[in-house]
């Protein structure tokens, strides 16, 4: 693929949503991104850089040359990086439950909204090891943002390229982990310390929105309600923990244990 004004038009329609679902592609930019995602194994279907951008020689994906101008043409940053890739969307797997079996601990994400927060639960999920991220679709009361939204791509620093994000109906997800015989946990302001709970190294963590936490049909299949108490205890304090950094010290002590 090379540079045309019709490229350049691609590139910046991916910006939106339904662009992206129409063509299954999504735009990755920055030397370290755009690395990340050839050694990925993804289908990277196109590679524009800078003369003097910095990428692993060894792909076969070569990379287009072209100018400061024509890489701000197709750019969604603020400040065009040195190089931009256009990226396949991976396939949606047709069998949840051996994903499960094959990933037993896993997250739903109940309605993460901001592009910031996604990208760095994406981020946490890389550092803590778990693979398999379930998020609520666009039929659910709280859809979850896009991850390849181009703001999450930038946010999750490669991570993208590393974890399995489905989206579906996350009661049917539950459904699954509970006919496995795992636990579904989620955090309240109700909920038992998470640090004189048993947490076991299966189960369903569910995180929930910025605003208004996990959803009734969720909170209903949640069998173990968490609590990341305050300290001291019954000390005034924030109303609640920001979603990533609740999942921060939820993966912290599932792994701890």
């Amino acid at each position: 693929m090379e540079y045309n004004r019709n490229t350049a038009r691609l590139a910046r329609s991916l910006k939106d949503k339904k662009e992206r679902d129409a063509s299954g592609l999504f735009v990755v930019e920055g030397e370290k991104m755009v690395a990340e995602a050839l050694r990925s194994g993804w289908s990277v279907e196109a590679v524009f850089a800078l003369p003097d951008a910095e990428l692993p020689a060894e792909y076969e994906v070569p990379a287009m040359p072209v100018s400061a101008s024509e890489m701000e043409k197709m750019s969604l940053l603020t400040s065009p990086s040195p190089c931009l890739a256009l990226v396949r969307k991976p396939e949606a797997p047709k069998d949840i439950r051996a994903l499960v079996r094959e990933h037993p601990l896993a997250l739903a994400l109940d309605g993460v909204r901001d592009p910031g927060n996604l990208g760095t639960i994406l981020r946490l999920a890389d550092w803590f090891g778990v693979d398999l991220i379930f998020a609520s679709d666009a039929q659910s009361r709280y859809p979850t943002s896009d991850i390849y939204n181009p703001k999450v791509v930038q946010a999750t620093m490669g991570a993208i390229f590393r974890k399995r994000v489905i989206y579906t109906s996350l009661p049917e997800t539950a459904r699954i982990f509970a006919e496995e015989k795992m636990e579904i946990y989620g955090t309240f302001l109700d909920g038992k310390s998470i640090y004189g709970e048993a947490l076991s190294k299966e189960g369903l963590i569910v995180m929930g929105n910025e605003s208004d936490g996990i959803s009734p049909e969720m909170a209903a299949a949640v069998t173990q309600r968490l609590l990341i108490p305050p300290y001291p205890a019954g000390a005034s304090t924030s109303e609640s923990l920001n979603v990533a950094t609740a999942t921060a010290i939820t993966l912290s002590e599932f792994r701890r244990r």
